[in-house]
């Protein structure tokens, strides 16, 4: 039985409802709970949280999954917020114990001290910024993508937990030019590709 938890970090503020975080988490909710033998939890955080109840989650999932609006290149404070409070939370109880350094030598090793080696994790984020942004010379992100430039820290911080990355996935364009039935057909190729290994289990 594989255990999943899904975050839906969309939120409400200014010209932004965070609806179509609200549909990409119904979306993977779906499509996980049409497969046998797994079970899904998960927490949309505008509706609050108690965090010693989301560090539970995070020790008994499997695979994590966060969908997040991208603000300013960065998570939304909510989502920032929750970070901080779980994650504190879960010292020494199940999300890391320390940096993983030793005094004897404090150069080496650091983040290494995570708890949740095993763990997978995904990331959706929706962004205005189109595709191109990110891959055209010249163009705003000098050729670096979502996970090697404005969430590489977000990479390095589910590292330092122990988890290792699925492959990642990006929707742009959501205000100007969005699609949403294309895009959610391509999500849900992206799912079916990236968790291959249930549907073979359901089949």
């Amino acid at each position: 039985m594989k255990k999943v938890f899904i975050i839906n970090a969309g939120q409400r503020f200014e010209h932004s409802g965070g609806l179509f975080n609200n549909t990409i988490t119904e979306a993977t909710q779906q499509f996980f709970e049409q497969l046998e033998d797994i079970v899904v939890q998960t927490t949309t955080i505008e509706n609050g949280y108690i965090p010693m109840d989301e560090v539970s989650k995070f020790v008994w999932a499997d695979v994590i999954i966060y969908h997040t609006p991208v603000w300013w290149f960065q998570l939304p404070f909510n989502f920032k917020k929750y970070i901080d409070e779980v994650f504190s939370a879960g010292y020494n109880k199940g999300i890391y114990r320390s940096d993983g350094r030793k005094s004897s030598n404090p150069d080496i090793n650091y983040g290494t001290g995570g708890m949740m080696q095993g763990k997978k994790y995904m990331l959706t984020t929706t962004w205005n910024a189109p595709a191109t942004a990110f891959t055209l010379p010249g163009e705003f992100f000098d050729q670096k993508s979502v996970d090697e430039g404005p969430f590489f820290g977000f990479h390095r911080m589910n590292a330092f937990t122990g988890m290792t990355p699925l492959k990642s996935y990006h929707f742009h364009d959501v205000e100007k030019n969005v699609n949403i039935e294309k895009d959610m057909k391509a999500y849900q190729k992206h799912l079916e590709e990236t968790f291959a290994d249930c549907l073979i289990a359901l089949n």
